[in-house]
């Protein structure tokens, strides 16, 4: 089914292509495996291939149209090998319920029912078939059905479902799960059609994109300064307050002196100091 002959609720939106445009899924490799050849519109004169954004579309659909025709959500596996796409597919785990892998794939994790990590997902979904092989090598074994998104240079041997896009690019691989996810999510109506805000998914695709870890510990550096700083400018604020005697109750310096003048050079009442102390009986009944 192409793209044109969508139904008018599934068709890409102008917000949308605006989007694949500026995070360059369409930005493919020098190199062109022979069956991508198809999802390809044509190559530059610097020899850099590009991918059909309307195929792309075309076929994040379909993945979004089979995914949500499962009942339990836990019967899909998302799987990023590569780092760009760690923090996509634990969103994505997040929003939809899907079991994710975020990192190295364990060889036995479809075939080996003694490892504890042992999973019978329905379908699995794959970042970068080039990274991921070896999960879709062993989902080819179990018969588990492969979703995966596939740059220029991909080969698709056991791939059931190839999304033409640019998986080389932290932003393109953040947003295309992005969008996989809002598709899913508005097929099972679980958030209303519309752009995003408050019409519609109100959650924006820099939640997919990578950080660097370093970028993170620099930000909470700069902030943890800023908070440091404006604690201080307040301290030396209150300081200076005090010295100046802003915050002194005025009573204290309108009081007026006592009406009895004490007299210093009376001189002090006589006593014995070296009478003996009262009785306990007469001195309260201690």
């Amino acid at each position: 089914m192409s793209a044109d002959k969508l139904p008018a609720c599934l068709q890409a939106t102008e917000d949308d292509i605006q989007l694949l445009l500026a995070a360059q899924c369409h930005i493919g490799t020098k190199n062109c495996d022979k069956t991508m050849e198809p999802y390809v519109y044509k190559r530059r004169a610097d020899g850099i291939h590009v991918i059909n954004v309307g195929k792309t579309w075309e076929k994040l659909v379909l993945a979004a149209r089979i995914l949500s025709t499962i009942d339990n959500p836990n019967d899909v596996c998302v799987i990023s090998a590569r780092p760009y796409g760690h923090r996509a597919v634990l969103k994505y785990a997040g929003f939809t319920g899907a079991q994710p892998i975020a990192g190295r794939f364990t060889p036995g994790n479809f075939t080996n029912y003694i490892t504890r990590s042992f999973k019978e997902p329905r379908v699995i979904i794959v970042t970068d078939p080039r990274v991921d092989h070896q999960a879709i090598r062993e989902a080819a074994y179990v018969n588990i059905p492969v979703i995966a998104f596939c740059d220029t240079d991909a080969s698709l041997k056991f791939v059931d479902v190839a999304i033409p896009t640019n998986n080389k690019s932290k932003h393109a691989i953040g947003l295309m799960w992005y969008l996989l996810c809002r598709e899913v999510l508005r097929l099972r109506g679980t958030v209303p059609r519309g752009p995003t805000g408050p019409s519609g998914w109100d959650v924006l695709p820099d939640l997919f994109f990578y950080r660097d870890p370093e970028e993170i510990e620099r930000e909470a550096a700069d902030k943890a300064a800023a908070a440091a700083a404006t604690a201080e400018a307040e301290g030396e604020g209150a300081q200076a307050a005090e010295w100046s005697g802003e915050g002194a109750p005025e009573a204290a310096f309108a009081a007026q002196p006592t009406e009895q003048a004490l007299d210093w050079s009376a001189e002090p009442a006589a006593g014995d100091w070296n009478a003996e102390p009262a009785a306990a009986g007469e001195a309260g009944g201690w």
